[in-house]
């Protein structure tokens, strides 16, 4: 048994991780960064070998550190970001606990909570912030006959390259950017389909010469909440330079509306007719990863109880990197660190000011 200073326990070690903790040291708060990983670079070593960000490099970093290394309107690759957090987290002076994976979070006898980890750790903290993302956790929708069908089924986060559907029937399900990006990638390999239950949006990749994300930044849309967002975008939109909207215009990718089940070959359409298939890919998302919590009682349906990241449950509970969780980029490199500053204030600071940070700073047993 060891004697430290009270931390605050950060679940992730991901740019959602790596910006709180950044953010909590701005307060005077020492952070313990959990990650289940063998690096605190998060998710994105485990994306498709293609990825690159929607954003250009200048539009793309966390707080305190450029996105540096070439043009700064490049859209920057998987590896690039992956290096990115890299040197951030070297440049963070918090302790960062690699291959640490949380298995549960119990009240505190007294107040606060205790954290173990699969390893056999305990650690005393006042303040959570739970920060681990959701990529471990992606949804795929249960529909008829899947148990019957004996082709390839996956989610896209499973997916790497396209050289092993060489000549296959693939349906990609979905009709946001991941959709997309993966049906094109494959499409000049196999032949692809696009399943939505809607016509695909397109946003403008660029307008009058500058990146859709320079617009978002100077018309302060970034910030803009969910309601508003909701009435402006009713469905998930892909940006596009064109050729997305050209492939598909031009037939290199077919789109049809959803399919309602699988069959023992294939899967048949919203109109009644049947194809049969080699592979289907599930583009569908992810849901927050956050099984640790549910001891607690702080989640619904799997889902946070919370009102802009700060629980509505439990004291000393935020949340980072949700989608949407106060606006359009919060699960962004470029908009995870105004969140980040958010949750740690409530998580500082709230009704008792002072007071709560000093609870948070107090000296207190860490258990290995």
């Amino acid at each position: 048994m060891t004697t430290s200073l009270e931390p605050v326990v950060i679940v992730g070690g991901g740019q959602s991780g790596l910006a709180a903790a950044r953010a909590a040291l701005s307060v005077g708060l020492r952070p313990v960064v959990l990650e289940a990983g063998v690096e605190p670079v998060g998710s994105w070593p485990g994306y498709y070998d293609s990825l690159t960000l929607f954003s250009p490099a200048r539009y793309s970093s966390l707080p305190g550190m450029a996105f540096d290394g070439g043009d700064p309107d490049r859209y920057p690759t998987r590896d690039e970001v992956a290096a990115y957090l890299r040197r951030y987290a070297g440049r963070i002076d918090a302790e960062i606990r690699t291959g640490a994976r949380v298995a549960a979070v119990l009240p505190r006898p007294g107040g606060g909570y205790l954290v173990h980890t699969d390893g056999g750790d305990e650690i005393a903290t006042a303040g959570i912030i739970a920060a681990s993302g959701s990529f471990s956790n992606p949804y795929v929708p249960v529909l008829p006959g899947r148990d019957a069908y004996p082709g390839e089924v996956r989610h896209v986060a499973h997916y790497r390259r396209p050289e092993p559907y060489a000549g296959k029937r693939v349906l990609v399900v979905g009709a946001g950017n991941s959709a997309v990006q993966v049906a094109y990638e494959l499409a000049p390999h196999a032949t692809v389909t696009l399943a939505t239950r809607a016509p695909i949006q397109f946003l403008p990749q660029r307008i009058r010469g500058r990146d859709l994300h320079h617009w978002l930044r100077v018309t302060g849309a970034d910030l803009l909440p969910r309601a508003v967002l909701n009435r402006l975008v009713r469905h998930a939109a892909v940006l596009d330079a064109g050729v997305y909207r050209d492939a598909i215009t031009s037939g290199l990718l077919a789109r049809r509306e959803m399919f309602t089940a699988f069959t023992t070959d294939g899967v048949i359409w919203a109109d009644g007719t049947h194809e049969a298939v080699d592979a289907v890919l599930f583009a569908t998302g992810y849901r927050p990863n956050l099984d640790y919590l549910a001891p607690l009682g702080a989640l619904d349906d799997g889902m946070p109880r919370h009102v802009a990241g700060v629980s509505t449950t439990h004291r000393g509970l935020v949340y980072l990197g949700l989608e949407f969780q106060r606006s359009f980029s919060s699960n962004t490199l470029r908009g995870v660190g105004r969140d980040a500053s958010h949750v740690v204030a409530a998580l500082s600071g709230g009704e008792s000011g002072g007071s709560r940070r000093r609870q948070l700073m107090r000296r207190s047993p860490v258990r290995r």
